[in-house]
């Protein structure tokens, strides 16, 4: 039989990468926490946090050939297609084979999708707000480049 007692300072010396109090669980955790709240938020806009993404990447850049959507999203074809199945039969974007050549489809924005540019900013504004209420703007920043170095060390 094993000792606990020789176990127990084991697993204190390792509590921190155990959930829920590892990194991976809380980034999780804040992850999912600002997706609901984000999508409480969208609903009576009938759209979803992928929705949003879709649109900021047009905004961004309007005409963008589906495989850069993906590119710039990190998402398989086939998640993003139908996304833009809804997007295009809600009249927010409309895709047009490109002139150059034809295997490319382009997603363009409809006057709708560039009506929700004024509306939607700001709704996500303040669920990022809410989420980072009582931290400082240098704080955020911070917090902010050190999620972008963890992203790029394991991309």
């Amino acid at each position: 039989m094993i000792s606990t007692s020789n176990q127990s300072p084991t697993l204190e010396s390792w509590q921190q990468n155990l959930a829920p109090y590892n990194l991976g669980y809380r980034i999780k955790l804040l992850s999912q926490l600002l997706s609901r709240r984000f999508t409480d938020r969208l609903e009576p806009f009938g759209l979803t946090p992928f929705h949003w993404l879709v649109l900021c990447c047009l905004w961004q850049e309007d005409g963008l050939p589906t495989s850069s959507i993906g590119d710039k999203l990190k998402q398989v074809g086939g998640t993003l297609t139908g996304v833009l199945d809804r997007m295009e039969e809600r009249g927010l974007v409309r895709r047009e084979r490109d002139t150059q050549d034809r295997r490319i489809w382009r997603i363009w924005l409809t006057d709708a999708g560039k009506e929700l540019q004024i509306v939607l900013p700001p709704i996500a504004a303040a669920v990022r707000d809410e989420a980072m209420d009582g931290i400082s703007v240098a704080d955020r920043e911070f917090f902010s480049q050190i999620l972008n170095q963890a992203i790029a060390n394991l991309s």
